[in-house]
């Protein structure tokens, strides 16, 4: 199985790509023989939708691209008044059929954990068919970050990290047999 993290955020001192390592080193600890590999959205110079320059547009054939070849995701996402980030929605317009009948899981942060970006994004990805999985990660801006800056998450995050683990992959190998 091959599983993508995917970052949501874009701006200078964000904390997804933070989130993303994290996610990643906790995932090779697991010797489960599933590759993991981090997509960090800052990477891909995407127009936003109807508008764009023809460069943009080969970005959005690599981005596509980049997608397609995961089984499953998991999903880095922080909270904006209460939604996910717009640059991320605009990323995701760009997608559809990469996605189809694989798993999607969640690891917000923010005020609530992230909790209502999640909510919103298992909407979006219903339309697209993918199966999310029931756990997800919350991490709390008040506790597992220092000054709501920096990360440090709580250990006992690492419960719901590894069920959320365990759910993406049972749900990526079952997926996969049909696609």
């Amino acid at each position: 199985m091959k599983i993508g993290i995917l970052t949501t955020t874009v701006r200078e001192g964000r904390n997804s790509l933070k989130v993303a390592n994290w996610v990643l080193e906790n995932g090779l600890k697991r010797n489960d023989g599933t590759t993991y590999e981090i997509v960090d959205l800052k990477d891909f110079d995407l127009p936003i939708m109807g508008l764009g320059t023809s460069e943009q547009f080969l970005e959005v054939s690599r981005w596509q691209e980049k997608i397609a070849e995961f089984d499953g995701y998991i999903i880095i996402t922080a909270e904006y008044n209460h939604a996910p980030s717009g640059v991320f929605k605009n990323a995701l317009d760009f997608l559809k059929p990469q996605f189809a009948d694989k798993v999607a899981s969640f690891v917000g942060y923010g005020g609530v954990g992230g909790a209502r970006a999640i909510e919103q994004l298992k909407l979006v990805f219903s339309e697209y068919q993918v199966a999310t999985t029931q756990r997800q990660v919350n991490l709390m801006l008040m506790v597992d970050f220092i000054n709501m800056s920096e990360f440090a998450p709580k250990d006992y995050q690492l419960e719901s990290l590894e069920e959320l683990f365990v759910q993406t992959n049972k749900w990526a190998k079952a997926l996969k047999t049909i696609r």
